[in-house]
């Protein structure tokens, strides 16, 4: 009789192991990433500033033009205004 009993319960766990084998393989799930739209406008923005000049040429030019004819002339209370302002920025 526990013989039997053994058998029976074998042969419904096997079944049961195998009806769960069957459902978790016929249901494929794929993984999704949403990217906010906050997330999209960033990365259009970052790729707009990667894309534009580190250095304006046409300021460069302008300003070395104007040192070489000598009517480039700088402030000392504005040089030490925009200094200050870099000093405070990094306390």
């Amino acid at each position: 009789m526990r013989i039997e009993a053994y058998n029976q319960v074998t042969q419904i766990y096997n079944s049961s192991r195998a009806a769960m084998t069957k459902s978790t393989d016929s249901v494929k799930k794929r993984d999704e990433v949403q990217i906010s739209r906050t997330g999209r406008d960033y990365q259009v923005a970052k790729q707009a500033v990667a894309a534009a000049p580190d250095v304006r040429e046409d300021r460069v030019i302008q300003v070395k033009g104007r040192i070489a004819s000598g009517s480039y002339k700088v402030d000392n209370g504005d040089f030490a205004a925009k200094l200050l302002e870099k000093y405070e920025a990094y306390c």
